[in-house]
């Protein structure tokens, strides 16, 4: 089971996809004490991996405390940033303070292509240095991609160049118009999905990283499909192993998927996640339209946040579906 909590929405980028709609810190986050309630709540829900993401993670002063107070109950933190503030010092501390890897994001091979996008002059740089920050202090780390027109035909040389890093894996996020991302006409037509899909599948045979698509749930059937050994049983996890809190504590089923299940200042999470008739809902798996008859609905469950992006149902079927 997974979880991400955006500790905090402070960000020193705009970029242009963002799904928090990130840049300037909300007044209300979760204070450290508050956020380290929070952590005793998802160890005893049961949860296994911390996503620890924002905005800018490394932005909020007590990110540290709380990579170390995870650790200490049990759970595999790791983190989602834009790598820029990542240096030797940085990478260090992270790893005493017992991240497992960070997940530092990389849209392009081409500079100029990321800093647009990032829409920061020298974001590339400042990335691909936090990176090798990392492997200089023997900190894990992967690459995320967002897949968008902008950068579609880019993906595979993305995951060339992350073996030649040294990162541990490439994720591959295909944009759901959410955030700012509502405003961003760039997610990439159904053929070219499908596609890209089907090169993810054959590039995992080539290379020694993992590759995983995410908001792509059809992948897991098209890899049995295509006799692709992978771990992964489950497309869509949303409120049925994974969610995500945001900084004022509102718990959504996952970052993409704006609908709120609660608060952990009105509710203990471990009791929502239990409880809520969202997650509940979610997990009966019981969907419209194409979904609802596909004969691979568990095993895909469809982007119940595209579903909901595309149609207002959540429980509708995914516009996106290659089958």
């Amino acid at each position: 089971m997974i979880i991400s909590w955006n500790i905090t929405k402070a960000c020193q980028l705009k970029c242009r996809h963002c799904y928090r709609d990130a840049g300037t810190q909300d007044k209300d986050e979760l204070s450290p004490a508050e956020g380290k309630a929070l952590i005793d709540e998802i160890a005893l829900a049961g949860f296994k991996i911390l996503i620890i993401s924002g905005g800018e993670p490394l932005l909020r002063p007590d990110v540290y405390e709380l990579i170390a107070h995870a650790k200490a109950k049990g759970l595999r933190p790791v983190l989602g940033t834009n790598g820029m503030m990542i240096d030797r010092m940085v990478a260090r501390k992270l790893k005493e303070a017992g991240l497992t890897r960070a997940g530092i994001s990389l849209d392009s091979t081409d500079a100029a292509v990321h800093d647009d996008f990032r829409q920061e002059a020298g974001a590339w740089q400042a990335s691909i240095a936090g990176m090798k920050a990392c492997l200089d202090e023997g900190l894990d780390f992967q690459i995320h991609t967002t897949v968008t027109t902008y950068n579609v035909n880019d993906v595979m040389k993305i995951t060339d160049m992350a073996v030649t890093l040294g990162a541990k894996a490439h994720h591959i996020f295909f944009l759901v118009p959410t955030g700012r991302g509502r405003d961003l006409a760039a997610v990439i037509p159904s053929d070219a999905y499908q596609n890209l899909l089907k090169k993810i599948m054959l590039k995992q045979r080539e290379v020694p990283i993992e590759l995983k698509p995410v908001c792509a749930p059809q992948f897991v059937p098209l890899a049995q499909d295509m006799g692709q050994p992978t771990r992964f049983q489950r497309g869509c996890l949303a409120g049925v192993s994974y969610c995500c809190i945001l900084p004022n504590g509102d718990v959504h089923p996952c970052p993409y998927f704006p609908i709120k299940a609660g608060n952990v200042r009105d509710q203990k999470f471990s009791a929502m996640w239990q409880s809520s008739p969202l997650f509940k809902e979610l997990r009966a798996g019981d969907y419209n339209g194409a979904c609802g008859g596909c004969q691979h609905k568990t095993s895909c469950a469809g982007c119940r946040a595209r579903a909901f992006a595309a149609t207002g149902d959540y429980m509708d079927f995914d516009p996106e579906c290659i089958y």
